[in-house]
């Protein structure tokens, strides 16, 4: 039974983890939270930076961008972490379609892995992929055992890269063969896996998004801490988003509408967005900018609703399980988001809208009727939730995994 609090079971054993992101430049997500909690158990950690799906085509706007963030991550190359975790942004070609291209990054990433594996005594691994352009390096490093995390529907993504779906698709489905453990992150994914992919089914499990807890919980635990002066000087109600924001993810017509309708609202943004949104320019749209990990529920107690408007009719998005709407739910706020197949089983725990005009009666009913007792249901639901126990029941899995 995973408890908060647990500790991973797992110790003194070499674990490499393809991340489909880069340690630096996101909210941690869940291989980060995972991957910290095996490094401190005594496990050595090698975190691989996201090794791409390609670049986004000329034409996308935040194309350089993307460039600029790579660049700077390669300059950094090689650190170590505070929890003792080796982060490496490996030299790979950012072209995914050409045979030749992948075969090229192939002896790339394998020279350098494998050097990484030598100067730090790290032998049989444990392969974690989360990045279907990893799918290459199975069966070569020695792995003991290979974990595949599907995050998201992986070929539904042109967005950020133009590596075509088929290439994608192919990489994933490999994975999924020659995979000993498959983990989904949401629960679409999973439902979705089990009907189209049924002779996965024993591999597989669903391991959800999770929060920590105490961390956020803090928003709502009655210290009086002042908020932070660039958002202290912000007139509420303020509906606070926080994590990453990219045009194609958030419903800016959606925000433009609201704003109009209610110009007294005001919209705080906080985190990393390759390029300006267009809703930036909006009197009450306020851009913060990211903020460190520790300040992030500092700004969340400041908060009047916390939002999620996503876009509802992008296919990748849909299958998007959101670790922001579990942190949302513990630090107590009220919570609106637009629909996520992820989260509609809590809906009632939290607010789902429909529509432009749902949003804003779900907003409306969080201002002015939210109360005590729904704040301590939406800490409830998740309190539970936390990465200690995620961490616990996938050293368990992995355990009988190399017992077998």
């Amino acid at each position: 039974m995973s408890h908060p609090g647990a500790k991973p079971v797992l110790n003194n054993l070499s674990v490499i983890c393809f991340a489909g992101e880069d340690w630096w430049y996101h909210h941690p997500h869940s291989k980060n939270h995972i991957m910290k909690r095996f490094a401190r158990c005594g496990n050595k950690v090698l975190f691989v930076n996201s090794i791409s799906m390609g670049l986004p085509s000329l034409s996308n706007p935040d194309l350089f961008a993307k460039i600029r963030r790579k660049l700077s991550s390669y300059a950094r190359y090689l650190r170590l972490t505070e929890d003792g975790i080796i982060v490496v942004s490996p030299l790979a070609l950012p072209f995914y379609s050409s045979a030749i291209s992948r075969r090229l990054n192939q002896i790339l990433l394998l020279a350098q892995i494998k050097l990484l594996m030598v100067y730090f005594e790290l032998r049989d691994p444990v392969l974690w992929i989360a990045i279907p352009t990893a799918s290459s390096l199975v069966g070569k490093l020695g792995e003991q055992a290979t974990i595949y995390q599907v995050s998201d529907k992986y070929e539904a993504n042109q967005m950020d890269h133009s590596t075509s779906a088929e290439v994608i698709r192919s990489m994933h489905l490999d994975l999924l063969s020659r995979a000993d453990l498959i983990y989904y992150s949401g629960r679409k994914l999973y439902d979705e896996a089990l009907g189209s992919h049924p002779e996965t089914a024993p591999k597989s499990r669903l391991l959800e998004q999770a929060v920590d807890f105490e961390h956020f919980a803090r928003a709502t635990a009655g210290v009086d801490v002042p908020p932070p002066d660039d958002i202290r000087r912000i007139p509420g109600p303020r509906l606070g988003y926080f994590g990453a924001m990219e045009s194609w993810l958030m419903d800016q017509n959606l925000i433009r509408y609201i704003s109009g309708l209610r110009p007294d609202w005001h919209w705080v943004l906080i985190g990393l967005r390759a390029a300006p949104l267009e809703i930036e320019s909006l009197p009450n749209v306020h851009y913060l900018g990211p903020k460190p990990y520790d300040q992030v529920p500092t700004y969340a107690s400041a908060f009047d609703v916390c939002v999620l408007p996503w876009v509802t009719d992008n296919v990748f998005v849909n299958y998007g399980s959101a670790i922001k709407v579990r942190e949302y739910l513990a630090t107590g706020k009220p919570v609106v988001i637009t629909p996520l197949y992820e989260y509609e089983h809590l809906n009632g725990i939290l607010r789902i809208a429909r529509s432009a005009g749902g949003f804003i009666e779900k907003v409306e009913d969080a201002l002015e009727r939210d109360c005590v007792e729904q704040r301590v249901a939406r800490q409830s639901a998740v309190i539970g939730a936390t990465w200690d126990a995620r961490a616990e029941a996938v050293s368990n899995n992995i355990a009988s995994l190399l017992r077998r």
